[in-house]
């Protein structure tokens, strides 16, 4: 074998063995970036929750705030009626 053979099965080996090392390194960062974005969707479902959650209670205190109105305007009526008959 000529030393330019030898040199060039040398390279492709130590290229070949770094591309491996290479390749499964990147297989356990996109392992870890899979078990984060899990962690992050986890988080972002509890926020949507609460935030739902207070959306409902915001439903809830303007439905009372307007019945409370209809209440007040049902008085104010009445009021009106009975100082006219008066």
């Amino acid at each position: 074998m000529d030393t330019t053979q030898i040199l060039l099965i040398i390279i492709l080996s130590l290229s070949t063995i770094i591309l491996v090392i290479i390749g499964i390194q990147l297989i356990f960062i996109l392992n870890d970036l899979r078990k984060i974005l899990r962690k992050i969707n986890l988080i972002i479902e509890g926020f949507e929750k609460i935030g739902l959650s207070f959306e409902h209670g915001l439903e809830e205190i303007i439905g009372f705030i307007s019945g409370f109105k209809v209440v007040l305007k049902f008085f104010d009526i009445f009021n009106k009626k009975n100082g006219k008959k008066s």
